[in-house]
């Protein structure tokens, strides 16, 4: 969390993210570029500024495809969830490496055009009405500028402007990014040459994410709809047992609305509470309690265990729910108190204590 914007706060954690980034990059392009004409007759057939061009933009590619898969991945296995910390490092670092394939595009291609680039772009192609001649490059440039503005706008700055619901929305339009990048390749780079790899890349990464997403969906309407049928009475609903509660740690259930509620365990009590941060939508649920704050895996945005309120001087703020114990069974009332309402972590009996904790270790492990 930072009391004020800045361009990147960094950190060991940051530095060595965009590290591994940088590095990555750096040996994705020189493997391509040596090892690459070896090892494929489509790169060694063609100039240098050709293969450089065909590096920058299959990298493109795989790297949107990895951003794209972090999400659903985090949701299905926790290990995963650092990745998460500082997605946007590299999603800004994607669409540097898009721009640096659409500039060499136009330096190699256009750079001896009668007319300027962009307009020679434009129109020297406009077979709409042909599958194998369609303008594909626009395509390309429509999945850019997304790109673009999406790095643009990746700073906490534009998040608090627009506020998180609208932010969070308009980031979605990375999928149709990921969708006219799609369309570029199948109808430019895979009609005008036979390249295994490149293929592979394409239907591998589209398939790949569309079972990475419909896993993790499944699993989360299949979350909800357990949660729901265990209510046993009205108003309180079951979350789950206090066994499944490591320290530190949360279950998640769902209200009757479909809210999603976490409850944490810390120090002997139970805190329930709403399993959405107030920052960026993340889900908390899947954070821990850090030095006594529920602090939410995405970016670190952190609440009081009694209030929902974080420290001062920040001012983000989650709704609390009344937890209560029965038996080993954990109970919350799906109805919130208001923002900023203290209620004291529910206390776990001393006697189930050391039972449940055992049990909840072993469950983790």
């Amino acid at each position: 969390m930072s009391v004020s914007y800045k361009p990147v706060i960094w950190n060991r954690t940051k530095m060595i993210y965009d590290a591994v980034l940088l590095a990555g990059i750096g040996i994705y392009i020189l493997v391509f570029l040596k090892a690459g004409p070896l090892l494929s007759a489509a790169l060694r057939d063609v100039d240098v500024p050709t293969q450089r061009m065909r590096a920058f933009g299959s990298l493109a590619l795989l790297m949107l495809t990895v951003v794209l898969a972090i999400g659903p991945l985090a949701r299905i296995d926790t290990r995963f969830i650092p990745l998460l910390y500082n997605r946007r490092h590299f999603g800004v670092m994607t669409a540097i490496v898009a721009a640096t394939h659409a500039y060499y595009v136009l330096g190699w291609y256009f750079s001896y055009s009668p007319t300027p680039q962009l307009t020679a772009l434009f129109t020297s192609n406009s077979s709409f009405t042909s599958i194998a001649g369609f303008p594909f490059e626009l395509f390309g440039v429509f999945a850019l500028i997304i790109l673009a503005v999406l790095a643009v706008t990746s700073h906490d700055f534009w998040l608090s402007f627009l506020t998180p619901p609208l932010w969070k929305a308009f980031h979605m339009s990375v999928y149709f990014a990921y969708a006219a990048i799609i369309l570029h390749v199948a109808l430019g780079a895979l009609l005008d040459r036979r390249d295994l790899a490149l293929a592979l890349l394409l239907v591998g990464g589209l398939a790949l994410l569309s079972t990475l997403h419909l896993i993790a969906g499944r699993r989360e309407v299949g979350a909800d709809a357990a949660a729901s049928a265990k209510a046993p009475e009205e108003p309180w609903i079951v979350v789950g047992d206090l066994s499944e509660i490591a320290e530190g740690r949360a279950i998640i259930g769902a209200s009757p609305g479909g809210e999603r509620i976490a409850v944490f365990r810390s120090k002997g009590g139970l805190s329930a509470v709403s399993n959405v941060c107030s920052h960026q939508n993340g889900p908390i649920g899947e954070g821990k309690v850090v030095i006594g704050f529920i602090t939410c895996p995405w970016h670190g945005y952190q609440y009081r265990l009694e209030d929902g309120c974080s420290p001062p001087p920040f001012r983000e703020r989650i709704r609390k729910y009344r937890v209560q114990l029965r038996g080993s069974t954990v109970l919350v009332d799906p109805e919130p108190l208001p923002l900023g309402t203290k209620l004291e972590p529910f206390p776990i009996p001393a006697e189930m204590r050391a039972v449940s904790a055992s049990a909840a270790k072993q469950g983790e492990a």
